[in-house]
């Protein structure tokens, strides 16, 4: 039993060797197919993505959570696309309108704009009511109690959205190399054709540390932007308020 494993462990052992040296390589951190390069073209398509799923998927949430319109129909819609395939989808769209980016940015579109609907509109729709009666009977306009009130209530709940659409773009943005096009994709399927599984798993890493420095970046953009009172056990600060002054 010993005798069996050791081969396995020493594969393992030569595999994260490899990939370290690959990693470390400075040949692999300059020129068009280096790191940099790659992680340009990465978060490039990235933003391009999530820039068309904000356009789409935040005026929505707005909507919804604010005239509370609809809210069963993009519920049930939102969970549904999250069902789809991501790589089923591209190859669909690639189908319908040829080889190209904008098929796979499309997909990433439809996988980043439920999570980005749900949580506007459950930023919105759960901000105290007292909130937004106490704006109306002071005379405010329904546009200036959703971008005065509502929404830097809400924006806690909208920018976890954000986060969790961020990640699953930049996570799944490794599909376009499967046309040829870069991104950190590339090491992945260039591993694969080549049987180099050092490069395969370099890719993942760096995909990953992408993907986590990218949600600390958020984390620290939530924290400057969001209001130190609604960060701190919001709902009941709120009750304790109006009980008192009531």
């Amino acid at each position: 039993m010993i005798a069996a494993r050791l081969p396995l462990a020493t594969q393992e052992t030569n595999l994260f060797s490899q990939t370290w040296a690959f990693l470390t390589d400075p040949e692999n951190w300059s020129g068009p197919q280096g790191f940099p390069a790659r992680i340009a073209e990465h978060l490039g398509y990235s933003a391009l993505a999530l820039a068309i799923s904000l356009v789409i998927a935040v005026p929505i949430g707005l909507y919804i959570g604010h005239t509370r319109n609809g809210e069963n129909l993009v519920t049930m819609l939102a969970g549904a696309l999250r069902a789809l395939p991501t790589l089923g989808l591209a190859t669909l769209f690639v189908l319908l309108s040829g080889l190209g980016l904008m098929p796979f940015v499309w997909a990433l579109v439809i996988l980043a704009a439920p999570p980005l609907i749900t949580s506007t509109y459950a930023g919105i729709a759960n901000v105290n009511p007292a909130l937004t009666d106490a704006s109306r009977a002071l005379g405010m306009t329904e546009w200036q109690v959703l971008t005065k009130v509502e929404i830097p209530n809400g924006l806690a709940v909208m920018m976890g959205g954000l986060r969790s659409a961020v990640l699953q773009i930049v996570a799944t943005t490794t599909i376009v190399a499967i046309i040829n096009l870069g991104g950190l994709g590339r090491y992945i399927f260039d591993g694969i054709a080549s049987n180099d599984f050092a490069m395969v798993l370099a890719g993942g890493v760096m995909v990953s540390l992408l993907a986590i420095v990218l949600d600390l970046v958020l984390v620290a953009i939530t924290r400057f932007s969001v209001s130190p009172g609604l960060r701190q056990s919001g709902p009941k600060r709120i009750r304790v308020e109006t009980k008192a002054s009531a």
